[in-house]
């Protein structure tokens, strides 16, 4: 299961021991080692309490990856706009040649953290090691990179097939740039030392705490910060409570539930990319009838999972795609193709329907709660199931659940909703829960993969919402707000990214 759908479970890879130390390559001030935070002002040492530790010993190639880049320890050849727009980062231009290939010019100022200079060797150096990894990064798992030098600064990339999101592609973390120390060792990528972000992880202690020095060779400037302590803190209330009492200055996703009593000066919601809602199962049971999935999208009501759910803290549900992806409500237009809904009356007659929903985002089996008393208000007969997501993934996955509601984040690895409409709602989607198979829908989907204009996809995107919508496969159920916690009357610079690749910048500073 992809972390752009759910954060909480990691894929683990073997760590040498729990506490692994994974030391830096290259010499540098550790101030920090102890944690605490001398200096004012722009002088003193960062505190952050990150939700989920490392479970990959900080390779680049899984979940790891988002933390490393959230902490702005690496970079790849471009970044993401907030419209999820590619711009330079590590290439300071590229342009396309013809259907599969680009060429991408790298930038001259950049060092990596040991002190060895960027050039388009060590870009394909990295790229080949991801494209060669096992298991491969996901943001690989539908395309084929091959990358080639040509001279000292400019790198050639082909894709097996036509791929108008290359630049996006490449700003994904799992193909971030590291310098060849990091490949030292066979069995393991180190990124410690070797990257060119603002700072230099130091050490990581296990699954409890890690530190960051600045990285004072840095491209874009020297960091605000001296460094950064990081505690990895899974309990979100505890991760609350260590900013309340300033114990972390900055604290990664506040629990809806802890919101209220921190307070507005602690909390910053800001709109994801994140769309909770109720896949329903269009290939067998109640919901194989079409005016039956119409009835289920009727009886939602919205407002009241925000306000009852969510404290006020989601925004309502307008479609697949919420206020995270900004573009969005300016084309969205109307469902096409919508079954009349079957009466209470009719409802009443069918089967027990099993909903079903996971315990690791704590307000889902609440949600659930909320949509079982809406949908038996309607006239349905419903049972609960509620479970560890590992447990129930690939029951969903072979639609043994008559409804299943979970949050998505609708923006993927591409920054690009193409990928969540292709492998969710087409005929050989590989997250398919709905086991939707429409022509209307996998012809829309088709021609937006094809159109590499970005406004030309988008309408095409939307085109291929509208007929999602129309088959009621999915009922949207609200689109969440993250909640991040700092005191804004003292922490600046903390990056609010619906796409949740960043957090700490370069600008990330205390006083």
């Amino acid at each position: 299961m992809p972390v752009s759908r759910l954060r909480p479970r990691r894929v683990a890879l073997p760590l040498a021991a729990a506490a692994l130390l994974v030391p830096v390559a290259t010499a540098c001030t550790s101030s920090g080692s102890s944690g605490g935070s001398g200096g004012s002002g722009g002088d003193q040492r960062l505190k952050v309490a990150m939700a989920f530790p490392p479970a990959q010993a900080m390779s680049p190639y899984g979940d790891d990856a988002v933390t490393l880049s959230r902490l702005a320890v690496v970079e790849g050849l471009t970044r993401l706009d907030r419209n999820g727009e590619a711009e330079p980062a590590l290439a300071a231009s590229w342009k396309r040649d013809g259907d599969r290939a680009w060429e991408f010019t790298v930038r001259e100022d950049a060092v990596f953290q040991d002190g060895t200079k960027l050039d388009a060797a060590a870009v394909v150096r990295s790229l080949t090691a991801a494209q060669k990894a096992s298991p491969k990064p996901r943001v690989l798992s539908d395309t084929t990179l091959t990358a080639t030098a040509e001279g000292a600064d400019t790198v050639r990339i082909t894709t097996k097939d036509a791929d108008p999101l290359l630049p996006q592609r490449l700003a994904n973390p799992s193909l971030s740039v590291l310098s060849a120390a990091a490949y030292k060792d066979g069995s393991q990528v180190n990124p410690a030392g070797h990257a060119t972000g603002p700072f230099t992880l130091a050490e990581v202690n296990g699954a409890v705490s890690a530190i960051l020095e600045r990285n004072d060779t840095y491209w874009g400037g020297k960091a605000k910060a001296p460094g950064v302590d990081v505690k990895f803190v899974a309990d979100g209330t505890a991760r609350a409570n260590a900013l309340r009492t300033k114990d972390v200055d900055v604290a990664e996703y506040v629990p809806i539930s802890q919101a209220s009593l921190l307070g507005d000066g602690l909390v910053h919601e800001f709109p994801s990319a994140r769309t909770n809602g109720l896949s329903l199962n269009t290939e067998r049971g109640v919901f194989a009838d079409p005016a039956m999935r119409a009835a289920a999208r009727e009886a939602i009501d919205s407002q009241a999972l925000v306000d009852g759910v969510y404290e006020g803290r989601a925004d309502t549900a307008q479609g697949l795609l919420g206020p995270g992806v900004p573009w969005a409500a300016d084309l969205r237009t109307a469902p096409t193709g919508r079954a009349k809904a079957a009466a209470p009356a009719e409802v009443r007659k069918t089967q027990q329907i099993v909903l079903a929903t996971y315990t690791n985002r704590p307000e889902l089996p609440e949600a659930a709660t909320v949509v079982q008393q809406q949908l038996e208000k309607r006239g349905f007969t419903v049972k609960q199931v509620v479970r560890d997501y590992a447990q129930m993934e690939a029951d969903a996955l072979a639609g043994k659940y008559d409804a299943f509601i979970q949050a998505r984040n609708t923006l993927l690895d591409t920054a690009d909703p193409l990928s969540y409409l292709a492998s969710d709602f087409t005929c050989d989607g590989s997250f398919n829960i709905t086991q939707l198979c429409a022509t209307s829908v996998d012809t829309a989907v088709d021609r937006a993969a094809s159109l590499a204009d970005t406004d030309a996809r988008h309408r095409a995107e939307m085109t291929a919402e509208a007929a999602i919508l129309g088959s009621d496969a999915l009922v949207p159920l609200v689109h969440e707000r993250f909640v991040q916690g700092y005191d804004d009357t003292r922490v600046r610079g903390v990056a609010l990214d619906p796409m949740e690749r960043t957090l700490i910048t370069a600008d990330t500073r205390v006083g």
